[in-house]
């Protein structure tokens, strides 16, 4: 199984009149997030399910990639990890499963899967981490795929 994790891309700063939920992608982000969105486009097998968080700004994120995607509430800030790899069911799906989503769900789950010591893994805004889980003589493995930032793309 793969679970692709990709962080929102920029979005405005939270300011008091303005519900989280509803904070958008600056023109930074939108950026951030097309080209990633191009990357991924030329990556992702066929089959693919993408699940996002309904935010404003996970959405507009998701919409730059251009394929159809599930809104659940289990990937809203808050979440935990197992909220988000149940949602995934990891590892038992077969295929390839796309979370668009928040920190620091989503550095608290690499940091869960790759056995880190720390609770949380840094995740970079608009960035994907990819993962496989796979067993290797009878032992379960999470292989980190790739990482990519819309930096360097």
């Amino acid at each position: 199984m793969d679970l692709i994790l990709w962080r929102h891309a920029e979005a405005v700063e939270g300011e008091e009149a303005l519900e989280d939920l509803a904070r958008g992608l600056t023109p930074k982000g939108e950026k951030q997030a097309m080209r990633m969105a191009g990357w991924l486009d030329r990556q992702l097998p066929e089959g693919l399910r993408v699940l996002c968080s309904p935010a404003r700004r996970t959405e507009q994120t998701a919409i730059a990639l251009g394929r159809k995607y599930k809104l659940r509430a289990e990937l809203l800030p808050g979440g935990t990890p197992d909220d988000l790899l149940s949602l995934a069911q990891w590892p038992r799906q077969r295929g390839a499963v796309l979370v668009i989503g928040h920190q620091p769900m989503l550095g608290q789950t690499i940091s869960q899967l790759l056995g880190l010591s720390e609770p949380e893994c840094a995740v970079r805004k608009g960035a994907v981490w990819w993962l496989r889980y796979r067993e290797r003589l009878g032992v379960p493995q999470t292989v980190v795929v790739t990482v990519q930032t819309p930096d360097l793309l």
